[in-house]
């Protein structure tokens, strides 16, 4: 046993998420192995610090497999298949429900834990992974009843190493829990962002934070993301069933001019904001906005991050919506509530517009 319990870690695929994975193993001290069908990235990788390519005599104690979704359960049985009697595979693919299912009746199937970081971005490759990635962030572990008990303590203890707070779920809970909190929202921010598409540019002058908010993560990979959601159809078409029920009954209010049905269709909407968690997993915090106007040039973010640092007022969250007819940006700093009126003005008596 060594001394982190898992070394050495093979990582099987050096893009965005398997590089960082071995970059985060790495910063713990944890030996890390590489392998990939594109040996670009592994040269990549190594150079970045994630760790070396594999060798025919390396026996790695845990393999993580972090390869695109349609080529998943191929690479997880090729791993099984190649594991020694006490190595431990893992994947962190998006949808845990199918790769297991291609691995039914493998002879080593307890040796294999899925498993899901929820962290990403919408860049790709090893040049945007970091060892930082997955500080903080849920990862689930998500293993079959076929599973042993220290594969799942293998897996657990590579979720600490890599900073991230290990959350339990069954394979179906979390293709279930990931339809409703990413893969329907990306679907339907892909859907928002292509009615823009065809849409007059003096209609699109108008587009404020909103839209861009709504639309963000619409920009991410298409071929990655169809085989994502489409790797989790069956929970996936049952969120849609529900959102299209509500979309009917907007369709409906809106016709018949019946105010009282579409107030309540957006509180039902208000409602399921409050029902995200807040900072670190706990209740949501009341926050207010204070919106300040920014000239867009260098060093003016800095210099206002600094002012807020003095007055002593911790920002919850900040957003930067960019005037179209000035060279001038509207930063919203989301803040506690009790904090707002304290922070707008100190800021105003350092001369920043507040905008009140």
């Amino acid at each position: 046993m060594t001394q982190q319990g898992i070394e050495p870690v093979e990582v099987v695929g050096t893009g965005l998420i398997g590089t960082s994975v071995a970059l985060a193993c790495r910063r713990a001290g944890v030996e890390v192995l590489l392998s990939d069908a594109e040996h670009g990235h592994v040269r990549t990788a190594s150079g970045l610090g994630a760790g070396r390519a594999r060798t025919e005599s390396d026996e790695p104690r845990l393999v993580v497999v972090a390869v695109p979704p349609d080529h998943l359960g191929e690479a997880i049985r090729a791993a099984l298949d190649a594991a020694g009697p006490q190595t431990v595979v893992t994947d962190v693919g998006s949808v845990k429900t199918a790769p297991l299912e291609a691995v039914a009746g493998h002879p080593r199937l307890s040796r294999y834990v899925g498993s899901h970081p929820m962290a990403g971005s919408e860049r790709s490759g090893p040049l945007a992974a970091s060892a930082s990635l997955f500080d903080g962030r849920p990862w689930a572990i998500c293993p079959g009843s076929d599973a042993a008990s220290d594969a799942e303590r293998a897996v657990e203890r590579l979720v600490e190493v890599c900073g991230a707070v290990p959350v339990r779920l069954s394979p179906a809970e979390h293709d279930r829990a990931v339809a409703r909190t990413s893969h329907v929202p990306h679907l339907l921010a892909a859907l928002v962002a292509g009615t823009l598409t065809g849409a007059a540019p003096e209609h699109l002058a108008l587009s404020g934070q909103g839209v861009r908010d709504v639309t963000r993560i619409a920009g991410g990979d298409p071929v990655l993301y169809s085989q994502i959601i489409g790797g989790n159809k069956h929970a996936v078409i049952d969120v849609l069933g529900e959102i299209r029920q509500r979309l009917d009954l907007a369709l409906e209010a809106l016709e018949s001019g019946r105010r009282v049905e579409l107030e309540s269709l957006l509180m039902h909407g208000v409602t399921g904001t409050l029902a995200i968690p807040g900072k670190h997993g706990g209740p949501p915090r009341p926050t207010a906005a204070v919106h300040v106007a920014l000239p867009d040039h260098p060093g003016e973010l800095a210099r206002l991050f600094g002012d807020v640092g003095e007055i002593g007022v911790n920002i919850e969250d900040v957003r930067i919506d960019h005037d179209p007819g000035r060279p001038v940006g509207l930063v919203e700093l989301d803040v506690a509530a009790e904090s707002a009126d304290v922070l707008r003005d100190a800021l105003e008596s350092r001369g920043w517009d507040s905008h009140r």
